[in-house]
């Protein structure tokens, strides 16, 4: 009987451990790599029409989730002791004790040790889908790993501006990766619109903090003693104003994009309005803004606009090729 009960508890622990494992890991902001599929939804030849391109890009996605995840573990390793400081941050696992910082390592060193050698096996496997042998997404992983996980986290969050930079280049390197497991052509307009909207997200990353930690930003990261509120509404206005010149310019000029009877992904222009001005609503208004992923799964009307751009988006380029 003795044994069984202690057997019960070594495998509840065990259990307890897993679940705050998952929660370091962030499975919620595993939906930022959805940034994978922009390549392949606004491709000339329509490859999202195809199993064997969709499962190629759902395998980078996976993979991208297991470099992210390990990236989040290296972040709240290397944080641990602000994290303790702060007013939300101090529950996480890691902060908060419930999980050991050597189980961390050792997840980290499994989810990069296996995401990494698996994306040049997806590089290699893609003349199965039509596509040139090569090593492009196994290094745009690396590439990611190396400037979120090492750069990032150790350096380059310290330095004014080009943190919100940074993290800009996450995102913009997801977008590459996704055009470089299908070896589509990757064009300016993909760069300058992920690149707008990326840096939007990090701008509002940035107050988010600023406003949660008032008074006491500068103690918890000081790099937050180097902006202010106006300073960051300031490049919030002209990056949201950037962004919607952008995007009109790209639904009315991109070579892939439907010219005949007019230029019809207009039709799409005004919700991509509305989730920016709903996302500045719930940055302003609700102090939202320091997890997209948050704001999304959160908030419906923000969420609806995003899937009505989806489904027009798809729409427009079925009904229009």
């Amino acid at each position: 009987m003795a044994r069984t009960i202690e057997a019960d508890h070594s495998r509840a622990q065990g259990t307890a451990v897993l679940v705050e494992l998952l929660r370091t890991m962030r499975p919620k902001e595993w939906i930022k790599n959805g940034w994978v599929f922009a390549a392949i939804v606004f491709s000339e030849g329509r490859l999202w029409q195809q199993p064997g391109p969709v499962l190629t890009v759902l395998a980078a996605f996976a993979l991208f989730c297991m470099a992210a995840s390990a990236i989040y573990l290296i972040n709240d390793l290397v944080d641990i002791e602000k994290d303790r400081a702060h007013p939300k941050k101090r529950n996480r696992p890691l902060a908060s004790g419930r999980l050991s910082p050597r189980i961390a390592v050792v997840a980290t060193l499994v989810l990069l040790g296996s995401a990494l050698p698996l994306a040049f096996a997806l590089d290699l496997a893609a003349p199965l889908t039509g596509a040139e042998a090569d090593t492009d997404f196994g290094l745009a992983l690396v590439s990611y790993a190396l400037v979120q996980g090492v750069a990032y986290s150790y350096y380059l969050k310290n330095v004014v501006i080009v943190d919100i930079f940074t993290i800009a280049a996450g995102f913009v390197l997801r977008a590459v990766a996704g055009a470089f497991v299908l070896d589509i052509a990757i064009t300016h307009w993909l760069l300058v619109c992920m690149g707008l909207l990326a840096l939007f997200i990090g701008v509002s990353k940035r107050r988010a903090e600023l406003v949660l930690l008032q008074d006491g930003a500068g103690s918890h990261r000081r790099i937050l003693e180097e902006y202010s509120l106006p300073l960051i509404d300031q490049m919030t206005s002209i990056i949201t104003a950037a962004t919607i010149i952008a995007y009109t310019l790209f639904t009315t000029t991109a070579p892939t994009l439907p010219r005949e009877p007019f230029p019809v992904m207009l039709v799409t222009v005004p919700v991509v309005l509305y989730a920016l001005f709903r996302y500045l609503y719930l940055m302003h208004r609700q102090g939202g803004g320091g997890s997209p992923a948050d704001l999304v799964l959160r908030d419906v009307p923000l969420a609806a606009s995003i899937v009505l751009w989806g489904v027009l988006s798809m729409g427009i380029l079925y009904l229009y090729p």
